[in-house]
């Protein structure tokens, strides 16, 4: 009898990715910046609203249980604060004015000051992101606000930066200068500048919002 030889069964054809597999995203990793400005509170509005909704597989937001919100990314809260400098003032008017150095107690007393509101700025903006699925971090760095917002940048290697706009003239920017613009040309990464949607919403003055 002539043998027979048996053949290996065919393995089945692979199927298809799933819909879902296909859909999933890279989670993004976004830094904002943030001061005493509403328009800086805008920009992380709008990073929240546009950068972090939960479309495709996720309903809206707000209707997901706490503990089953999906995670899209993470959202690095950048406060700046500028360092503190012995000024010199004159004690008095007239040409036998002194001079008056602070004190160390005065100096302290700012420097309270200054992380109390850090830690306001920073509480509210961590408060907005509890209603979007991404996880928030805070970041506090202190120096010149466009440089330390760079070497954050540097050193978290986001996706993207986020940054308000109080939407200043051509020639006042000229001469106070732009974080906003030293921004676009040094960050590592892109940079997207959000405007106010009403101009009474870029009045509340702040390090970043007087500048921007």
């Amino acid at each position: 009898m002539d043998a027979i030889e048996e053949k290996p069964p065919e393995s089945p054809p692979e199927s298809p990715p799933s819909t879902k597999s296909r859909r999933k995203k890279k989670k993004k990793k976004v830094v904002v910046a943030i001061d005493e400005s509403e328009g800086s509170f805008h920009a992380l509005r709008w990073a929240l609203d546009y950068l972090f909704s939960a479309a495709d597989d996720a309903a809206v937001p707000p209707l997901f249980p706490p503990s089953e919100k999906p995670v899209l990314g993470l959202i690095l809260i950048l406060h700046v604060r500028r360092p503190l400098q012995k000024f010199i003032v004159p004690a008095a008017p007239g040409p036998a004015a002194g001079i008056y150095v602070p004190s160390s107690s005065v100096i302290e007393s700012v420097k309270k000051a200054q992380e109390q509101n850090s830690s306001l700025l920073l509480s509210r903006a961590l408060k907005l992101c509890k209603e979007w699925p991404v996880k928030a971090e805070k970041m506090v760095m202190e120096g010149d606000p466009k440089e330390m917002i760079c070497e954050a940048v540097e050193n978290t290697r986001p996706d993207l930066l986020v940054l308000g706009s109080r939407g200043l003239g051509s020639l006042r920017r000229t001469f106070l200068g732009s974080v906003s613009d030293y921004c676009v040309h040094h960050a590592k990464c892109p940079v997207l500048i959000v405007r106010p949607q009403d101009p009474s919403t870029s009045k509340g003055k702040g390090i970043l919002g007087d500048y921007l």
